[in-house]
């Protein structure tokens, strides 16, 4: 039984893929921080400029250092559920991929399977060249103010303390048009309104990158869903 470690996930666009999206998740609870390597900080999924192919990047290992590494005891799935439309009945396809040494890597899904040291910036292939796969240490993409947002944080769970926000059927809070500036000013600005700056700036993440023919993975239909988990080997 592989014992889930952290997930993250994301929908995105048909197999067109209209616009690239992702998920982020820094900064974690201790129980995910305690296993960086199975960490996962962000998801990106997007097509190829000629919409043939589905790009996918999974990011570990938060604040990376030097001797940051994969570790051989962690499987790193990208989950893709295709579907014809919103709220049908979807298919998973399943990328998974896992370090057998230090250095190699093996990862299959879709009917592919790719091994071999996939640190050059070219990656490695499969025999059909339908996937290919690049695993090593990158600059953390993810810009964040992170001031900005714990202080916007903090004024948001004082008002609930104290009874001042209300919300609607759906649960979300209702907000008057100064309070939401005010709120989205803050989040796009530092402490005591400093000008906004990037906390991950020169920050490392180890990244896996996977790229894949799209017919590999739209089994059931065209819309994908995506999102990530890593697991404890077996």
């Amino acid at each position: 039984m592989k014992k889930r470690l952290a997930t993250i996930g994301l929908i995105v666009a048909g197999g067109t893929f209209a616009n690239g999206l992702m998920a982020a998740d820094h900064i974690d609870a201790p129980g995910a921080t305690a296993e960086p390597t199975a960490d996962i900080t962000d998801l990106y999924a997007w097509m190829s400029s000629d919409a043939t192919n589905v790009n996918l990047v999974l990011d570990v290992f938060p604040l990376a250092g030097d001797d940051a590494g994969f570790s051989t005891d962690v499987v790193y799935v990208f989950h893709l559920n295709s579907s014809m439309a919103y709220g049908e009945a979807q298919t998973e396809t399943q990328i998974l991929c896992q370090f057998y040494t230090a250095t190699n890597i093996e990862c299959w899904g879709g009917g592919e399977y790719v091994e071999g040291d996939p640190s050059a910036d070219a990656g490695i292939s499969s025999d059909s060249g339908a996937m290919k796969i690049f695993a090593g240490k990158r600059n953390d993409p993810f810009y964040m103010e992170f001031e900005g947002f714990t202080e916007t944080t903090a004024i948001v769970k004082d008002a609930v303390m104290n009874n001042a926000l209300t919300f609607d059927g759906d649960g979300c809070p209702l907000l008057d048009s100064a309070t939401g500036t005010a709120l989205r000013t803050q989040l796009q600005s530092g402490a005591n309104g400093a000008a906004a700056s990037d906390f991950f700036a020169g920050a490392d993440v180890m990244s896996i990158v996977v790229q894949i023919d799209k017919s590999a993975v739209t089994g059931g239909g065209p819309l994908l869903g995506v999102w990530a988990s890593t697991h404890q080997a077996n």
